[in-house]
């Protein structure tokens, strides 16, 4: 199969050199993918995640690529406000600044509804949501002292179109996109750019083993996806190199979707 351009990045976007830039589920997947962009525009780049080995291997595999690299690991939470608050704390530390936040960290919740355990939708909610706050708000009070700095809400096409057996995961993921909207109004002022990324369905180890084990069926979501195919963690990554980039300076409250046309297509 062809690669999408994206997957052999040769596109370099202007401002990114010498920032500092917090990426959490960085451990793997798009957050992976997002890390090791902003590594390649000579960013300074936090990989946070909670759990230790993967975070371990992701930092490995980013220094292996990019020898240069300045990068700093960091085992945390998103849910534990407390955790990220010291984690942010430890970027103080070193860095002095945050000029980026990718708040990539997230969970699938795929259940019927009416079987939906209240803790299975307060994970989503806690996960999905409050964590993602509690990152907004800290890398928020370090932006401000600066006058600049973009936050990068990773929210999904679910968070503006709607699908069965997902209440928990498509509610989330649509407060994300609103939390964007409202933080974006309120911050605007101060010269902080906040914007929400609204992926499909990407081809992440995650949605690879559910494939493996028949839990998906990537032919036929292929089959309603306009560009007949899924995306690539690369593509979400180049999309968020642009959102973080001086080219985008005039795009703050927008949720840019990135799912090959699936939202767009309303015909089965």
């Amino acid at each position: 199969m062809h690669l999408p351009e994206s997957d052999n990045p040769r596109t370099q976007f202007p401002g990114l050199t010498g920032k500092v830039v917090v990426c959490t589920g960085a451990g793997s997947g798009i957050g992976l993918a997002m890390a090791h962009a902003f590594a390649r525009h000579d960013a300074r780049v936090v990989l946070l995640d909670v759990n230790a080995d993967t975070l371990a291997a992701a930092q490995s595999a980013l220094t292996t690529q990019y020898p240069a690299a300045d990068s700093q690991a960091i085992c945390a939470s998103v849910t534990d406000d407390e955790a990220v608050e010291r984690a942010f704390r430890d970027v103080d530390e070193r860095y002095g600044r945050v000029d980026v936040l990718l708040n990539n960290a997230g969970i699938s919740m795929n259940r019927p509804t009416l079987e939906l355990a209240p803790a299975e939708w307060r994970r989503a909610i806690d996960v999905n949501l409050n964590g993602l706050f509690y990152c907004c708000q800290q890398a928020a009070q370090r932006m401000v002292r600066t006058a600049s700095g973009v936050v990068l809400n990773t929210a999904s096409m679910y968070g503006i179109v709607a699908a069965p057996e997902r209440a928990a995961y498509c509610a989330s993921k649509a407060a994300v996109v609103a939390l964007s909207k409202s933080l974006a109004v309120e911050w605007a002022p101060r010269g902080i750019r906040v914007n929400a990324i609204c992926p499909g369905y990407i081809r992440t180890d995650l949605v690879n083993d559910l494939v493996a084990r028949g839990a998906l069926d990537a032919d036929r979501l292929a089959a309603h996806t306009p560009m007949r195919r899924l995306g690539s963690p690369q593509e979400i990554a180049e999309a968020a190199l642009f959102l973080a980039s001086d080219a985008a300076s005039f795009v703050t409250g927008h949720a840019f979707v990135a799912d090959g046309g699936w939202t767009a297509n309303g015909y089965l």
